[in-house]
């Protein structure tokens, strides 16, 4: 049985209750998926995507069909479960509880406890590849992005990493980009730029319970830390 199945049976049992929220949704998760470890990573990696991803949609008031599109690149839906999917959509949608409370129950259901989890991140960073897939970042959108981030315990330096692989990546600063200080000395920059390439190897994604289709966005995110990191060589070499 898939990931996808076992994720509509467990969407069709907590959208049938008419009480189902978010700490409900979350509190299922733990329960039904108790004695699998990784597949309850997996599943509460592509909950917290769908949960907030409906959140920036309503803080931003309306759903393109690029941002569905973007949303289609992260998760391969089969036909036959993608009722399900849209029921636990809508679900997190109609919810009158904030986005701040999805994230925090969401933050505990996915992360380690520490900060700059790098699940959140990676759930942050699928949140921006849906957000940007009009064409730009709206107001709206950049300030739900930066409270996530705020709630994921993200610090500020990881925050403008992630936003510098999303934004204008042409112009920006490499330091930025691995999230170092500009005038360390190379050496450090050079392990932190190992540090993020072991992190996002695709066996190290695929173990923090993210989906196949995810692979395929990190592969943005790998260009940027090498033309970051290239862009640094390159400079010191001429100093």
């Amino acid at each position: 049985m898939s990931i996808w199945d076992r994720l509509g049976e467990f969407i069709a049992r907590v959208s049938s209750s008419a009480s189902s929220g978010v700490a409900d949704v979350v509190e299922a998760v733990r329960t039904v998926f108790s004695g699998d470890p990784d597949l309850r990573r997996r599943v509460a990696f592509s909950v917290a995507m769908i949960a907030l991803s409906a959140k920036m949609a309503k803080a931003d008031g309306i759903v393109t069909q690029d941002e569905v599109r973007a949303f289609q690149e992260i998760f391969e839906v089969p036909p036959s479960e993608t009722r399900n999917v849209a029921r636990l959509y809508d679900l997190a949608k109609r919810d009158v509880a904030g986005f701040d409370i999805y994230a925090l129950r969401m933050a505990q259901l996915c992360g380690s406890g520490h900060a700059n989890c790098l699940m959140l991140e990676d759930i942050l960073d699928g949140l921006f590849h849906i957000a940007k897939a009009d064409g730009l970042i709206h107001e709206r959108e950049g300030q739900f992005l930066h409270r996530i981030a705020e709630i994921f315990r993200i610090d500020e330096a990881h925050y403008q990493a992630i936003l510098s692989r999303h934004v204008n990546l042409g112009a920006a600063d490499p330091y930025v980009v691995l999230g170092i200080e500009r005038g360390k000395p190379f050496e450090e920059v050079r392990k932190r730029y190992r540090k993020l390439i072991s992190d996002n190897h695709p066996d190290r994604l695929i173990a923090r319970g993210l989906p196949q289709e995810f692979i395929k966005i990190a592969t943005t995110r790998v260009a940027a830390i090498n033309a970051a990191y290239e862009m640094i060589e390159r400079g010191l070499r001429h100093v």
